[in-house]
């Protein structure tokens, strides 16, 4: 099944006929869906969302719409009849079939390719003055900030692993630091892209956060972060990824005991992997 489950909305959540208009699709009737966890609405071979960043929506869809990457598929961009890509909070893209399947190595794969063919881009300007939690906690695992945790969200944990760190020498590059959960797998088992949320991170601690959400939220099997253990540096990747997760939980209003439960649980397990 590689179509989107449609959703039941309200009125005040419904597409504004201006941006179907502005996307071409005016005389399509959207279908609002689920896609990749993400709200949509579905017009022919066209989809469009809502987008909480219009700079970062801007700059992914100017990115994805000239990017190839060997094995994945991408949701390529759909510029507005004006040329913009995006109108109104509103990005459009060519609708890509698939779902959200736990292929987990299968989604390493897909970030490695992805990253190969992103690396010889520019960091994005637009991470410059960049503060949002994201951001926050992925200096916070890599040594460069410190900010204020809560110990009964994580903080403890972190804390504990944070002095386990030493120094690695890998490049850092246009990433992508939220792939699980943004990589869909159509019928025949072929990924593809929705969009790109860009950070300037080493490849490895990309694939490392793969692994690390997948262990504690998607079920996958320890032997997974043993698998990928040939990645340069793989265990203080291992370690960046899991205190990325740890600071973005202990910072995040919607934090829980049950969330924490299986990260506390990849935390274990790296802890294990480490000199």
């Amino acid at each position: 099944m590689t179509a989107a489950p449609v959703l039941a909305l309200g009125s005040e959540n419904a597409l504004p006929p201006h941006v179907r208009t502005a996307f071409g699709v005016s005389e399509v009737e959207p279908r609002p869906v689920l896609w990749a966890g993400r709200r949509a609405w579905h017009c022919g071979d066209v989809l469009i969302r809502p987008v909480a960043d219009n700079a970062l929506a801007a700059w992914s869809a100017g990115v994805l719409d000239g990017l190839h990457v060997d094995g994945l598929r991408l949701a390529r961009p759909v510029r507005s009849s004006d040329g913009r890509w995006v109108v109104a909070g509103w990005a459009a893209c060519r609708f890509v079939p698939g779902t959200l399947v736990p292929h987990y190595d299968a989604t390493v794969e897909a970030s490695l390719r992805l990253h190969a063919a992103t690396g010889g881009l520019a960091r994005p300007r637009l991470l410059d003055d960049r503060d949002d939690l994201p951001t926050r906690a992925a200096a916070a695992a890599w040594g460069e900030r410190t900010p204020k945790l809560d110990p009964r969200a994580g903080g403890v944990t972190f804390d504990e692993l944070a002095g386990r760190r030493r120094p690695v020498e890998l490049t850092p590059q246009v990433v992508h630091a939220e792939l699980f959960g943004a990589v869909l797998f159509d019928d025949a088992g072929v990924p593809a892209l929705i969009e790109l949320v860009p950070a300037w991170r080493p490849k490895e601690w990309s694939a490392a956060v793969v692994v690390v959400d997948a262990v504690a939220w998607g079920g996958a099997d320890e032997g997974l972060m043993d698998r990928w253990a040939h990645l340069d540096a793989w265990p203080q990747v291992l370690l960046r990824a899991v205190l990325y997760r740890l600071a973005l939980h202990a910072q995040h209003p919607e934090a829980s005991a049950r969330t924490l439960a299986g990260l506390e649980r990849a935390a274990d397990l790296v802890g294990t992997r480490l000199p």
